[in-house]
């Protein structure tokens, strides 16, 4: 677990959040290396994929040419929904730190079973709330804007 690759995550939340999308980052790394990178851009693109984990997963795969991602981490500003979370395990990626858990106890419970090793993938380990005031911070202030309009 590296704190610079999360501060980076939460420098892409931050450009979600200036573009008036819900303020969710995500930065995968291989051997050190930063090789994908996304923010929501569910608004912008009128498009319900593109979550900052997907969009991340899409340049990560480009970039090594691969839709496997062995041996890769993923760093997110808030716990994968559970269409990141099955991409993450369809992509293998192997550890998701995330700043915050989502509070959603169905969500997270789903999000949980979907990360556990199948016949087909291995497990992904989460470690969640690394960072939780930061990452709600941002994730407040972003939906009392919202209520106030």
């Amino acid at each position: 677990m590296n704190h610079k690759y999360l501060d980076l995550a939460f420098k892409y939340a931050m450009k979600a959040y200036k573009s008036n999308e819900v303020p969710v980052g995500a930065v995968i790394v291989k051997d050190n290396k930063i090789i994908g990178w996304g923010y929501n851009q569910k608004e912008k693109n009128n498009c319900v994929l593109d979550h900052a984990e997907i969009i991340a997963i899409k340049k990560a795969s480009k970039k090594i040419n691969n839709w496997r991602l062995d041996g890769c981490d993923i760093y997110v500003t808030l716990d994968p929904c559970p269409m990141c979370a099955s991409a993450i395990k369809q992509a293998r990626i192997k550890n998701i730190y995330s700043a915050l858990n989502n509070f959603d106890d169905k969500n997270s419970d789903l999000v949980r079973k979907l990360l556990k090793k199948d016949k087909t993938n291995p497990e992904v380990n989460i470690i969640t709330n690394i960072e939780p005031l930061k990452s709600k911070k941002i994730l407040n202030s972003f939906f009392a804007i919202k209520r106030d309009k």
